[in-house]
């Protein structure tokens, strides 16, 4: 298995048409941002799109973004979009997927990676600890999560 950022790939169209294939709404949305070129408006310039991929598939995929759903904070970076295709799940793949995003946050000299979800028991298998509820930009208020990146 193989991580690869989705914007330095030469084979965007063939990434986007397996991205298309998620059966999540978010999913469906990250797919408007990029068919839209409100991807970096949205979430941020220096945000990443990071597939992990077996030869032609798509296993899993996350951002590593500048911003993410909660209001008013100056935490960042942040891991968002995290998906797992059906039959990948079960074998820990974001786990590659989270240490490359680490890796990337320490080389751009942050020590510590942030996650919104309503997920419980999740994220913790990964090293994340709940650091408590949060505000998002929809009204609603959401776990927050942190993690080192060494």
């Amino acid at each position: 298995m193989k991580v690869i950022d989705f914007y330095a790939s030469p084979r965007r169209e063939h990434w986007l048409s397996k991205l298309r294939q998620c059966d999540w709404r978010a999913g469906d949305f990250l797919c408007e941002l990029i068919n839209t070129d409100r991807f970096y408006e949205t979430l941020g310039p220096a945000s990443k799109l990071l597939l992990l991929t077996d030869g032609e598939e798509l296993v899993s995929f996350c951002t590593l973004a500048e911003k993410d759903e909660i209001r008013d904070t100056a935490l960042t970076p942040w891991i968002g979009f995290v998906y797992t295709f059906p039959e990948y799940r079960g074998r820990r793949c974001f786990g590659i997927l989270l240490e490359e995003a680490k890796r990337l946050a320490r080389e751009a000299g942050f020590e510590k990676i942030y996650i919104s979800t309503d997920h419980i028991g999740l994220y913790e298998k990964y090293g994340f600890e709940y650091a408590g509820d949060a505000e998002t930009i929809y009204g609603g208020t959401s776990r927050c999560y942190i993690a080192d990146t060494d």
